[in-house]
């Protein structure tokens, strides 16, 4: 899905809807995300200091929960991304689990490792780079023990 063209309003309520059928069936999503890894990240707004929630497609590697701020191949960084690069400590909802994280962004080889399998398991998140200019960051969600 691309949010190219998208208003920042049909985003949100697009996400809005995506939430609430995360929630009404324990963590999973028809339609278009039937087959997708679907998260929940609530975060904390780095202008508003607001709790903020964000439905995001992840991949399990290792540990990690790794996010792409792909923004459907939107030329800027999601508002997501801002906000846990400026406020890392972030709760997650896999499934009908709620637990904390810390968010990190990758770089150079851990960064290259993660993305290659990410693009493997999904190969979409590649075309996502390829159709834009700027370097699309992978975020690690590490859960907090």
């Amino acid at each position: 899905m691309s949010m190219k063209g998208m208003a920042d309003s049909q985003v949100l309520s697009f996400n809005q809807q995506i939430i609430a059928e995360f929630r009404d069936n324990q963590g999973r999503c028809g339609g278009m995300f039937e087959d997708n890894p679907m998260l929940l990240l609530t975060m904390t707004g780095a202008r508003s200091g607001r709790q903020l929630t964000s439905p995001l497609t992840y991949h399990l590697h290792g540990d990690d929960y790794i996010v792409m701020a792909s923004a459907g191949g939107h030329p800027r960084h999601p508002a997501w991304y801002h906000n846990v690069v400026a406020n890392p400590q972030v709760t997650l909802e896999v499934g009908t689990d709620v637990f904390t994280a810390t968010a990190t962004v990758l770089d150079g080889a851990e960064r290259t490792e993660a993305f290659d399998a990410m693009c493997e398991a999904m190969p979409r998140f590649g075309d996502y780079q390829a159709s834009v200019d700027r370097n699309i960051p992978l975020v690690a969600l590490r859960p907090t023990i």
